[in-house]
């Protein structure tokens, strides 16, 4: 079951993602976030009434009036991986992302990964971020025209040092 993330979960949330990844940072950074009122939305996954997943998006600034959005982090504890978790919290994520108005959503994440979803380099190309020119910052138009133009984006001062 996906479901959005309740502040009871918040406990849970921090146990997947340092389960997930091989240091805390991950878990630091949706803390980080979270103090700085920068999410937008999270959700997470259960199984047997226990969090096993969680994704979040928070919120950039950009140099133009539509609304873009940070993927950052999705995990999903190492015993429920390759059943398809990760997949089902990315396709529910980013339909609430356009339910939620969003023009379009980056990420830095794994080149094998994210491009199952749509996510591209190509797309990002004409991104102006910190992450630029990284082939794991890749961008996901929503919206047509999305990233036709020049844009730049700035991250939550959460993801400064990552």
């Amino acid at each position: 079951m996906i479901r959005h993330a309740r502040a009871a979960d918040h406990a849970a949330i921090r146990a997947v993602n340092l389960a997930a990844f091989p240091e805390a940072a991950e878990a630091d950074l949706v803390e980080r976030l979270r103090a700085d009122g920068d999410v937008v939305f999270e959700l997470v996954a259960e199984a047997d009434g226990e969090v096993v997943g969680h994704i979040l998006f928070s919120r950039l600034w950009a140099d133009s009036v539509n609304l873009y959005l940070a993927l950052a982090p999705m995990a999903v504890v190492p015993g429920e991986q390759k059943r398809g978790l990760g997949s089902a919290l990315v396709r529910a994520g980013l339909e609430f992302c356009k339910e939620c108005g969003a023009h379009g959503v980056v990420v830095l994440g794994h080149v094998d990964y994210y491009p199952r979803f749509g996510f591209s380099a190509e797309t990002a190309a004409r991104v102006a971020s910190p992450y630029a020119g990284s082939p794991a910052f890749m961008a996901l138009a929503l919206e047509d025209g999305a990233f036709d133009a020049r844009l730049t984006l700035a991250y939550p001062d959460a993801f400064t040092g990552l």
